[in-house]
């Protein structure tokens, strides 16, 4: 045990040195930062929300055509997503090289990673596409409800075809956000929201001359949205975007840069495949107790994934801030950049465990008049109040260590998490013990604490050391 200096009583939180101490206490932000996050943060999150609630919107509005087309919009959401998040999160890896080229102010860094990450959308969604076209025998084989299954089958070919768009606008959104210009996502995102709802309207229910198609029309839906979001963001920005999209730079599609590009963001993309590969299992599991559960969770879940959106959105923010920091060689900007994050996140999130811990029943009617369904939802969204806390330090834990590039441990973080606390919690407690859907659940709870501590952790130790701007250099 070290002095904070002479005369001073022993600190207990320093273990190691006063250079622990001193890195440590650069992670309390400055009230200025505080703003900087919270003015970057709060476009970055609506645009989170807004992507968030086209999904609540196909939820509530299928919710009212019967119990199975909400079972397999739930189904199929989890599959499309299972299927494709691999690819959003390695697009991710633009976040820490655009945001810490913009601190260094190397514009050939952030065209050449730009025009790489579009590159590299187009090849991750090949990819998810192969692994969504069989969609129907891979969910019957994993024991779903049979009445369930064509129609999520359904959702899911309908849903294929807005793979491509959504990961388009991943790049777009990511270097939009990194050079500060989150306000054309924004409005983007109002558009995409206004023409979900008239295509859910005309496709679910059968308007204007359409067959009422229920859960796939869902689909078709979201497809549709995707196209018109990621088309709509690349008119409004190219002005913006010119000057990294052309010419086009030389070594661009390059193995070399590009695999090293690969490198840095496929633990990104794997820390969410097995994230939402830990919620996905729990609702396939949820759907061998029947469709009135799986039901019950789609609403408990698409709750609990609204209210995730503003943390997600801190910590996309707090990447930027912190990459920035990074990039300008401010190693305690980036310090204090963390812990803006990390303290705003936790915050918000405090706020929605009590809202789901008080009015559970209200929020529950929100989605579906089945009182079964509701049944199930109302035990399930106070559990979700539990963990909220965690979930929002999880995850902005995991965005302030990709705005230094430490992509690798945070994966590591998540199966340890995830896989090796939280679902054997499930079984044990879900099945063993006859808990039920909220026993599954728990796993969830215990899951997210173990990756929250786990990566405070890695903080604590990653920041109290030297900080490297990350380059992926056309040599590599």
């Amino acid at each position: 045990m070290f002095a904070a200096g002479v005369g001073s009583s022993p600190e207990p939180f320093v273990v190691d040195s006063p250079y622990w101490y001193r890195r440590l206490r650069e992670l309390i932000p400055r009230r200025d930062e505080l703003v900087e996050l919270l003015r970057l943060a709060f476009p970055v999150a609506t645009v989170q929300v807004g992507m968030m609630l086209m999904g609540v919107v196909d939820t509530i509005m299928v919710g009212h055509v019967s119990p199975v087309d909400l079972a397999a919009v739930a189904l199929g959401n989890l599959y499309f997503f299972s299927a494709s998040v691999f690819g959003l999160g390695t697009l991710l890896a633009l976040d820490p090289l655009v945001s810490q080229a913009v601190g260094a102010a190397d514009r050939e860094g952030i065209a050449r990673s730009v025009q790489r990450g579009a590159v590299l959308a187009v090849l991750l969604a090949i990819g998810a596409a192969a692994v969504l076209a069989p969609a129907g025998p891979v969910l019957a084989l994993l024991g779903q409800p049979p009445d369930v299954v064509p129609i999520a089958a359904g959702y899911v070919h309908a849903a294929l075809l807005g793979v491509l768009p959504f990961y388009l606008y991943v790049v777009l959104r990511q270097t939009l956000q990194a050079i500060g210009r989150v306000g054309l996502v924004v409005v983007t995102m109002v558009a995409a929201n206004l023409a979900n709802v008239a295509f859910n309207w005309v496709m679910v229910f059968g308007n204007l001359g359409f067959p009422a198609m229920g859960a796939v029309g869902a689909g078709w839906a979201s497809t549709l949205s995707r196209v018109v979001m990621t088309g709509a963001l690349f008119a409004l920005a190219w002005p913006t975007l010119r000057p990294f999209a052309r010419p086009l730079r030389t070594g661009t599609f390059r193995s070399a840069p590009l695999l090293r590009m690969l490198t840095l963001g496929a633990p990104i993309g794997g820390q969410l495949l097995l994230e939402f590969g830990a919620f996905a299992v729990i609702g396939v599991l949820m759907g061998w107790l029947g469709t009135t559960a799986m039901a019950g969770h789609q609403v408990a879940i698409n709750l609990a994934s609204l209210t995730f959106m503003v943390p997600l959105g801190v910590a996309q923010a707090t990447t930027v801030l912190v990459g920035r920091s990074v990039g300008g060689g401010d190693p305690p900007g980036a310090r204090r950049a963390a812990g803006a994050g990390l303290m705003v996140g936790a915050l918000f999130m405090v706020g929605t465990a009590i809202l789901f811990l008080t009015v559970p029943e209200v929020l529950a009617r929100a989605y579906t008049a089945d009182r079964a369904v509701q049944a199930i939802a109302v035990v399930l969204i106070p559990v979700a109040g539990v963990f909220q806390v965690f979930d929002g330090l999880q995850v902005v834990g995991t965005a302030v260590l990709r705005g230094v590039g430490d992509t690798r441990v945070p994966m590591i973080v998540h199966v340890l998490g995830f896989w090796l606390v939280g679902f054997p919690v499930s079984l044990v407690i879900g099945f063993r013990l006859g808990g039920g859907p909220e026993g599954l659940w728990w796993g969830l709870v215990a899951g997210l604490a173990a990756v929250a501590v786990l990566l405070l952790a890695r903080i604590r130790y990653r920041f109290a050391r030297d900080l490297p701007r990350l380059i992926v250099h056309e040599d590599d």
